[in-house]
């Protein structure tokens, strides 16, 4: 039986992993019937993300949920996510090889040697986050270099009624202090040095002088984990989206 979610409270928490949404849902036993059924053949889908690769060079397109796609220069994917999705992600794999099978390997953003990524990809990647139909009804959606970087990206609103544009196309990886350059990409500083400082893993930290770098040139992408302020946006559930590799 479909469930009809009732978002009571939502409680947002930005690690350098993910996007934590806490949420309260409530079982339609008391409902007739076909309104249960209703609910469940109208809300199929959420959202629709548009993914188009506008590098002059291939990526390999990453989703969890949703898998994984080639894009070569100028091609898109169309990705359609369930209402309800939280702890999202989209994101560029480079210099990648894969067989017959689906098998091999990226130099960023490898998410276990699969072309269909089923887990998060390996930093640096720079990051799509998102969680739809939340508190409020409303789509939780944001660009994180919290994982370092490896490709510019721009997400954005691609309907009526939100006009959401958020950027992160400077260069990151021409520009990379020496401590974080890495093949492919710019590491976060929590990949190189492993320290609380930089990962917050206590839950409190503050901005430091690599999170700054990645903030001067990117303004609105998470540059550290508690950069909720500046960093998070939101759109009325049931928006569609554009995320554009190389805008």
């Amino acid at each position: 039986m479909c469930l009809y979610k009732h978002f009571l409270k939502s409680l947002l928490h930005h690690t350098n992993q993910n996007i934590h949404l806490s949420l309260i849902t409530m079982m339609t036993r008391s409902m007739p019937l076909f309104f249960v059924i209703a609910l469940c053949f109208t809300s199929a889908f959420a959202a629709r993300f548009d993914i188009t690769n506008k590098c002059t060079y291939t990526v390999w397109a990453a989703a969890v949920p949703g898998g994984g796609r080639m894009l070569n220069s100028g091609q898109s994917w169309a990705l359609d996510v369930n209402e309800g999705t939280k702890e999202a992600r989209i994101w560029a794999r480079t210099g990648c090889n894969f067989d017959g099978s689906g098998n091999g390997g990226c130099e960023t953003g490898d998410c276990g040697g699969v072309l269909e990524c089923k887990a998060y990809g390996t930093p640096p990647n720079t990051l799509a986050e998102y969680a739809l139909n939340q508190f409020n009804n409303m789509d939780f959606i944001d660009i994180s270099v919290i994982d370092g970087f490896n490709v510019p990206m721009e997400f954005s609103s691609a309907s009526s009624g939100c006009s959401r544009v958020i950027k992160c196309n400077a260069d990151i990886i021409g520009q990379c202090p020496n401590e974080l350059k890495t093949k492919g990409g710019c590491n976060n500083a929590c990949t190189v040095f492993k320290s609380d400082q930089y990962c917050c893993n206590s839950g409190n930290c503050s901005p430091t002088t690599f999170s700054k770098f990645f903030k001067d040139r990117c303004p609105d992408a998470y540059s550290y984990p508690k950069d909720d302020p500046t960093s998070l946006f939101t759109c009325p559930g049931g928006t569609n989206y554009k995320v554009v590799f190389c805008p």
